[in-house]
């Protein structure tokens, strides 16, 4: 299992420019279950797989970070614990089975545990990111909010094409230029709401991008491509000079409230 700092809190931060236009967030950071939840249930070898956390999403998070002097904000515990990209109400947010693994710890959870879980590590994260985002429009114009996800190469046995994917609900403004950035070269192989569609009712992007109306992109990075130093360097030399960019087109700074396919 890789090794991870020790947290204290369900969320990591990482200071940056509070005027600099750019948030960066990693829903899926760690793949650790922190007491009193134990291994729940999982042999070591299942907290290696994409179903406890996203490859390469933290490294190529901080990575980018650090190029592009913003803060970010990460969780520190497994999505097997709880999926803090899932609304409060959305039933996988607790996950009994994930990509062919029974997870005994979650398979009798019962309203009470599942609240548990909410109020200890679902909710502080989301309420970090509002204070951030809080403290960051009262110093600047409103900032570009930046997911950093993975996924896996294969799924149910079908290799995905895709060496990332965009994925985005019905704000265009930050997803286009992301988009046709990486578009533009010809070796990469880019999804435009693939793998996953990215309207989502209560998901982070949902939450913080688009009831608030904050130009937002949610970047998935096939994991095999990330899995090392070498691969997160360079994606991180493939998207700094993309999303560097963002804050500079006035258009992302305002508020705009465009709605959701969620919701139709």
């Amino acid at each position: 299992m890789p090794s991870f700092p020790p947290a204290s809190e369900p969320f990591e931060t990482i200071a940056g420019s509070m005027t600099g236009g750019l948030l960066l967030l990693c829903d899926h950071a760690r793949n650790t279950v922190p007491e009193p939840f134990g291994d729940l249930g999982l042999p070591a070898d299942q907290f290696e797989r994409h179903i406890a956390y996203d490859i390469g999403g933290r490294p190529l998070t901080l990575e980018l970070a650090r190029r592009l002097q913003a803060p970010a904000l990460m969780t520190t515990f497994s999505r097997l614990l709880i999926d803090p990209n899932r609304g409060e109400d959305d039933p996988t947010i607790v996950m009994r089975l994930s990509d062919g693994a029974v997870v005994p710890g979650n398979a009798r959870i019962d309203a009470d545990g599942r609240q548990a879980r909410i109020e200890l590590f679902h909710r502080p994260y989301h309420a970090q990111i509002t204070r951030t985002l809080d403290a960051m429009l009262a110093v600047a114009p409103p900032p570009v909010i930046v997911s950093i996800h993975s996924y896996t190469p294969v799924w149910r046995g079908t290799p995905r094409p895709w060496h990332a994917g965009i994925l985005w609900d019905r704000d265009p403004r930050a997803v286009l230029p992301v988009l046709e950035g990486l578009r533009a070269d010809p070796a990469l192989v880019v999804g435009d709401n693939e793998p996953y569609d990215g309207a989502l009712k209560n998901d982070t992007m949902y939450r913080h991008g688009t009831l608030r109306g904050l130009a937002h992109v949610l970047i998935e990075v096939r994991q095999d491509l990330i899995a090392d130093e070498a691969g997160v360097g360079a994606w991180a030399d493939r998207l700094e000079p993309i999303l560097a960019r963002l804050p500079l087109m006035p258009d992302l700074r305002e508020v705009r409230h465009f709605g959701s396919r969620a919701c139709s």
